[in-house]
């Protein structure tokens, strides 16, 4: 059983870190679950402040990752088209592998900018570039997260 809560755990944490770049998978939320499950292995014991404290971080990161992209198109005066498109791209990205995963948000924005301002390609062409701005943002606050708990794991794990 102990093996398998340890594999289990690194699993989790190396899908968390995916996570961070791959808009279909919550990278801090499974990072962190991973952190949990080594904490009930011999290996490892976390204090119950620890726990709660990355807990509450994860739980906000993950709050701000679905605000942050939406915020900055809405901010430069984006409509509803406009984050649902960048929402779109995000996801089609996937598809398309890493290149995909950083410009589909960008591509799926300025073509529901396009739509929704019929053919003012300035205005789209700016909302876009906050769509990317957020979704770097938002993915690298996320990075640097799943990697800090990565850090933990190990530094407990060994």
């Amino acid at each position: 059983m102990e093996i398998a809560l340890l594999v289990l755990a690194v699993i989790l944490l190396i899908t968390g870190i995916l996570g961070s770049f791959l808009p279909v998978l919550p990278g801090p939320p499974l990072s962190w679950a991973g952190l949990l499950l080594l904490h009930f292995t011999k290996g490892a014991e976390f204090s119950t402040a620890f726990l709660l404290i990355t807990g509450l971080i994860t739980l906000v990161l993950t709050v701000v990752d679905y605000v942050l992209p939406s915020w900055a198109v809405k901010k430069r005066g984006g409509t509803k088209l406009g984050e649902r498109g960048a929402l779109i791209g995000a996801l089609a990205g996937v598809l398309l592998g890493p290149l995909g995963i950083i410009l589909g948000p960008f591509v799926g924005a300025f073509i529901g900018e396009y739509i929704a301002n019929q053919g003012d390609h300035g205005h789209a062409l700016r909302i876009a570039f906050s769509s990317f701005v957020g979704f770097l943002l938002s993915t690298g606050v996320k990075l640097v997260w799943c990697l800090l708990l990565a850090y933990w794991f190990l530094k407990e794990a060994f």
